[in-house]
């Protein structure tokens, strides 16, 4: 029973995210399932771009409001706000990434993370 309960919780957290993403424009959103592969260091990775360094960061500060305000959550970590290029906040399960378009092309976590089970997110 505490496993579905965990599973319900992941999703709530997930729709949050990717809610909060949508909500501030974040373009080309995935979520990158990882729970089948035994060697991760959290069970989703949600990746999406944005246009500018401005736009980096308003997406990471909307993201962390409404994980404080709705699931009572901060990250454990986060880092690459000073310049805004690629942006990571790590909430444990799930961990997310919001480049800059020319970044996400270059770093290419999708193909990396290739054994992941991706999921477009539609606009």
């Amino acid at each position: 029973m505490r496993k579905n309960t965990e599973d319900q919780e992941l999703k709530k957290v997930l729709q949050t995210i990717i809610e909060s993403l949508q909500w501030k424009k974040g373009e080309r959103i995935i979520d990158l399932d990882l729970t089948h592969l035994n060697t991760t260091i959290c069970r989703h990775f949600v990746i999406c771009n944005a246009e500018s360094t401005t736009q980096v960061k308003a997406l990471a500060k909307f993201v962390e409001e409404k994980m404080n305000d709705i699931h009572k959550m901060k990250p454990f970590h986060k880092e690459g706000l000073d310049n805004a290029q690629w942006v990571l906040l790590d909430f444990a399960d799930v961990i997310v990434h919001i480049f800059q378009e020319p970044y996400r092309r270059f770093y290419n976590l999708e193909e990396l993370w290739a054994d992941g089970i991706k999921r477009d997110i539609k606009d």
